[in-house]
């Protein structure tokens, strides 16, 4: 395999504050998106976004739909590396959707939470190749450490960006102490290499 359309590379990931509490529980998104440049260089954009009432699963939902989002506001196609420390986001997309789809959107036992932003998210993927990458959380890896500090400065701030928008990943690696510093940054990724995950039914296809 390898890839069809123009790579891009994100880095997502979700907060929730007090995620499972009684009481409100802000959360918010944060999503590190990168590009090649038709001369070779790398350019970096951020994107974060919040809700006053969430949980951790929405908004890590709402990180692959805002992602995509922004991404094709153009109408262009893309082959995407979407790295993520949520298994709910990676199990999901690779694995439990086609059952649900299968089944008419539900779980062999019930209903599939979040169904609507579940929805949401395959439909945002659909014009898109996409290869789901799952990297362990709070250890280091630097542009899942920024997502994370996107993600938790949104939940805190209760603010978003309209889009993508010029990205501070350099000032902030440059502020974090020597654990985070001394890590090597995952490699923009190879078209070669890319391996997309197989295409989901089309809503056509799903049993009603």
């Amino acid at each position: 395999m390898s890839a069809r359309y123009p790579l891009v590379a994100v880095y997502a990931d979700e907060s929730c504050l007090g995620n499972g509490k009684s009481g409100d529980t802000p959360g918010g998104l944060g999503a590190l998106v990168e590009f090649r440049k038709a001369d070779g260089t790398l350019a970096r954009f951020d994107l974060w976004a919040s809700e006053p009432n969430t949980t951790n699963n929405r908004m890590a939902l709402r990180s692959v739909i805002d992602s995509y989002a922004a991404m094709s506001r153009k109408g262009n196609r893309l082959s995407v590396q979407f790295t993520t420390d949520s298994r709910y986001i990676v199990d999901g997309m690779t694995s439990w959707v086609k059952g649900w789809m299968a089944r008419g959107w539900r779980r062999k036992d019930g209903a599939v939470e979040n169904v609507e932003l579940w929805q949401a998210a395959v439909e945002s993927i659909a014009l898109h190749d996409t290869q789901w990458c799952w990297v362990k959380g709070h250890a280091g890896h630097p542009q899942n450490e920024y997502a994370n500090h996107l993600a938790t400065r949104a939940a805190a701030m209760q603010d978003a960006t309209d889009g993508l928008v010029p990205s501070q990943f350099d000032t902030w690696l440059n502020a974090q102490g020597p654990k985070t510093r001394s890590q090597p940054l995952s490699p923009f990724p190879v078209a070669e290499r890319f391996v997309p995950a197989a295409p989901l039914p089309s809503r056509s296809a799903v049993r009603p």
